[in-house]
């Protein structure tokens, strides 16, 4: 979103729909040299300027993104959004899931449905992962986390339960609809006010990142081969494909991956 794509509009407020700078215990965070302990992201990230400047400034912009289209297509849908907050974090924090250190990524807790980020993640992306790295592929990540949030509020993760790996495994449909809800937001997201506009440039980080953390490409980078029975997130080509159906759809109905094949 660089380049002012990402334009805050007004004050963050830090926010409607919440960020969160204290551990799962009350204490304050560093967030990896970013975000100090006190730190008021009200003050500090106001306009599309200061979100260039500023990661975590550009993640508050990005979370009232989505949260503001959800709570509007809820709306829509005759239902209520419970917003989720935001952590940001750096090495470890408690959750209501267990303590969580920044090796697994971002992730979303159902426990206390929360979204924890540890920004180190986003340079491990692009070292790590082999991602084209930017400005969006870190929306990417983040809606894919908020595609969680909702599949909590719809019920569908009460739909994977032990079927947790596989190539066709309640888990890997989970993640790739998740992936689909992050598209969805990605074509609403101008209109949401938040951004000022998107880039063939911004979908192409996201599709980076999204063929990056695929099933088959972590397997190959790691192990040397692919073991489908190992999946849990989809290959790199189904999670392109899922957050394409969602960007050029921009609908949450057509993000249906329980049903078929995926």
């Amino acid at each position: 979103m660089g380049g002012g794509v990402l334009g805050l509009v007004a004050t963050v407020v830090a926010l409607v729909f919440g960020l969160d700078l204290t551990g799962g215990d009350g204490s304050p965070q560093r967030e990896a040299g970013r975000v100090g302990s006190g730190t008021n992201l009200s003050e500090r990230c106001r306009t599309g300027a200061d979100a260039d400047q500023s990661e975590d400034c550009r993640i508050v912009g990005t979370v009232n993104s989505i949260q503001k289209y959800w709570d509007e297509e809820f709306r829509r849908s005759g239902l209520t959004y419970r917003p989720a907050r935001t952590q940001l974090f750096s090495q470890a924090t408690q959750t209501a899931c267990g303590h969580a250190t920044a090796a697994v990524g971002p992730f979303y807790c159902p426990g206390d449905r929360k979204v924890y980020l540890d920004l180190t993640f986003f340079g491990e992306l692009q070292r790590q992962f082999g991602a084209e790295g930017g400005p969006f592929a870190q929306a990417y990540v983040v809606g894919h986390e908020y595609g969680h949030h909702v599949q909590n509020l719809l019920g569908a993760m009460g739909r994977v339960r032990g079927d947790a790996k596989g190539a066709e495994s309640g888990a890997v449909r989970l993640e790739l609809q998740a992936d689909c809800y992050a598209g969805v937001w990605a074509e609403h997201a101008v209109g949401t006010g938040f951004l000022t506009r998107l880039t063939e440039t911004d979908i192409r980080q996201a599709l980076s990142a999204a063929e990056a953390v695929g099933d088959d490409s972590i397997q190959r980078r790691t192990q040397g081969s692919v073991d489908p029975d190992g999946f849990t997130h989809g290959t790199s080509e189904q999670r392109r494909r899922w957050f394409t159906t969602g960007f050029q759809t921009g609908d949450p109905d057509r993000c249906d991956t329980f049903s078929g094949s995926i």
